[in-house]
């Protein structure tokens, strides 16, 4: 095997607890009687209805679309009537706007035809991205179009493919790779003809020998002249999947504090979205489907499901076979960047990567006290930040100082959480001084 990369700075060797659902092959849930579609799923503005309440709509029809700032359209998972158009709960915000769905379980799926591209220009296949509501489905939802469209004054040379998935519990990437690896290496193709280069790494954490080795294969099935596509193995090392960290693994290149990526030449995708990209480019077939790893000891089944966008978790637990006595916590996404929520009438959205029900002996409950000045928060830090500074001045109602200590910088990784003896809840310090730090005076 190569050499084992990793970034410099900082890092956490959190236990993996991935072997509950590594081996569990993609399952297809069946949709539920009803969809609740969040209408901003992506960063930039929301999208606003195209269809009116009791609207017969049909699977990959668009329903919704920005036509003013930074966005993608939302499309229907599914054939049915516009049941209404109203709110739903949310994870950070207590209700967002949103589309209901009254599902017609009889209707036919529609086929969707292999599309040539090979021979489009980079602009028709970027439409296409955008036509498809591609997002970053690994991270935050930015619009792909977008990113895979930098400024001239950022020439870009290299394509980074994130199939690090570093945080516990989580396989669903795992298992793409696994399961989908030609359709990620001609999605990778795609985005290296829009960007116009050549050169891709796809970076995988040295965990899953099976996905690098699945994912070299199909590299060498799919090997094409016009493209230098390689895996490259990195160590396991949290958080690796971050888009600066793992440019420092493989390229060796720094991106400054405050900078995109472009800036220093990389554009970064995680390997799902190269899929995405690929069904939506190869296929015409919109984003409304996600793959969710469903873990912990809190769940009766644990699975790697295939979801319509829009499905609430309840149903989900209805489908694995309901809850386990001594359930704590249920997060959404991971341990380290996910969020607690209280309620299971939760839509999963295009960006959901893992919803985890953790039993008592998961959690750790213990109260946070005070700052022992013991410095382990600076160490863990892989931006190099001052995460212990900026827990005082929150607690000491000064959060609008805290800028100086890199607060917007931080990109809330939960290292400097994890490895707090006194167990402050530094990542919650640090979103309360952003969102204190922006507002006006």
């Amino acid at each position: 095997m190569k050499q084992l990369l990793t970034f410099a700075k900082g890092g956490v060797h959190p236990p993996e607890f991935k072997a509950q659902t590594a081996g569990l092959a993609i399952e297809i849930m069946p949709v539920p009687k009803e969809l609740e579609l969040i209408l901003g799923q992506h960063i930039g503005a929301p999208c606003v209805p195209t269809v009116c309440k009791r609207d017969e709509i049909t699977e990959g029809r668009m329903i919704g679309e920005v036509t003013k700032g930074l966005g993608v359209p939302l499309h229907s998972p599914v054939t049915g009537k516009i049941k209404n158009i109203g709110t739903s709960t949310h994870p950070m915000r207590m209700s967002v706007p949103s589309i209901t769905i009254a599902v017609d379980r009889d209707a036919t799926a529609p086929q969707y035809t292999k599309q040539d591209w090979q021979d489009e220009d980079a602009e028709t296949l970027l439409k296409r991205v955008h036509a498809a509501g591609v997002v970053g489905v690994g991270g935050a939802g930015f619009p792909t179009h977008v990113k895979l469209n930098p400024p001239s004054s950022s020439p870009v040379d290299t394509l980074l493919l994130n199939g690090a998935e570093c945080e516990p519990y989580i396989t669903a990437d795992h298992r793409q790779m696994l399961e989908n690896p030609n359709d990620i290496v001609e999605g990778a193709k795609v985005i290296l003809k829009i960007l116009g280069i050549s050169k891709c790494y796809i970076g995988i954490e040295s965990n899953k020998p099976d996905a690098i080795e699945v994912m070299t294969k199909a590299i060498q099935d799919g090997a094409d002249t016009d493209y230098s596509i390689e895996v490259q193995p990195l160590q396991v090392k949290y958080p690796q999947g971050s888009e600066k960290q793992l440019i420092e693994a493989i390229t060796g290149r720094k991106v400054p504090a405050m900078a995109l990526p472009s800036s220093v030449g990389v554009v970064v995708q995680n390997v799902a979205t190269a899929k995405a990209v690929y069904d939506g480019v190869v296929y015409a077939k919109p984003l409304y489907e996600k793959v969710v790893t469903v873990s912990g000891k809190g769940i009766k089944r644990p699975a790697n499901l295939l979801v319509k966008v829009g499905t609430k978790i309840g149903d989900i637990v209805d489908f694995l076979g309901g809850l386990q006595p001594g359930l704590s916590k249920v997060i959404m996404g991971g341990p380290m960047m996910g969020f607690a929520i209280s309620s299971l009438d939760i839509p999963i959205t295009k960006t959901t990567s893992a919803l985890l029900f953790l039993a008592e002996d998961e959690v750790d409950t213990t109260p946070h006290s005070q700052c022992i000045h013991c410095g382990w928060c600076l160490d863990a830090c892989p931006m190099g930040l001052e995460p212990k500074e900026i827990g005082i001045y929150v607690e000491a109602n000064k959060a609008e100082e805290t800028e100086p200590f890199g607060v917007f910088d931080c990109f809330e990784c939960g290292s400097c959480a994890y490895v707090c003896p006194a167990k402050r809840p530094l990542v919650q310090f640090i979103r309360m001084a952003k969102m204190k730090a922006k507002r006006p005076q």
